[in-house]
């Protein structure tokens, strides 16, 4: 048998594999980072519930200055979106407040067209987190996100790549939020 086929007929029963196991895969994963930002739990909820602020922290809108953005309703309450449509790696989609709790939790809802189609969850939480309230006037900030991948885009959870590059970029946009606001 030829060594070409060999190989072959290997690389494709691997990837064969994979769109296997993929059938019995998890679809749903979950990312959580967190920050100490050297604020008061108010001022640092008041600068998160503007959805407009990401232009100043969040690594997913700052990746496409140029991008168009539209806003409905009012900035900082529930019902409001921001809808964006890039021309580079930002592709469009848009955000909206689903719900406030005053200095606590801002829950919002992505809804991605661009370059796919998907819809995911993410919390923003302030405060001490299972400790009694801080009185030196810091902020844990925790970030959740989270999703669902239909078959057979859940092969990149099994190889890590969606948790990996979301967890990075969750990172550089909380080290940003931090810097921005222990100025």
């Amino acid at each position: 048998m030829n060594v070409t086929l060999i190989v072959a007929v290997i690389v494709v029963s691997a990837i064969a594999l994979l769109f296997l196991i993929a059938l019995f895969t998890r679809r749903n994963y979950s990312i959580e980072r967190s920050v100490l930002i050297s604020r008061p739990v108010g001022e640092v909820f008041q600068y998160l519930r503007l959805l407009k602020n990401q232009d100043n922290y969040n690594k997913w809108v700052m990746i496409d200055p140029a991008m168009k953005k539209h806003f409905t309703g009012v900035d900082g309450s529930e019902g409001f979106i921001y809808r964006w449509d890039g021309y580079n790696k930002a592709g469009a989609g848009e955000q909206e407040i689903k719900s406030i709790v005053t200095d606590s939790s801002i829950k919002t809802e992505v809804r991605f067209s661009r370059p796919f189609k998907g819809v995911a969850k993410s919390l923003l939480e302030t405060g001490s987190f299972d400790t009694p309230p801080d009185t030196s006037g810091t902020t844990i900030v925790k970030w959740t996100f989270s999703s669902e991948l239909k078959y057979p885009a859940n092969i990149l959870l099994l190889l890590k790549l969606i948790e990996k590059t979301l967890s990075r970029d969750l990172e550089v946009s909380l080290a940003n939020l931090k810097s921005n606001l222990e100025v």
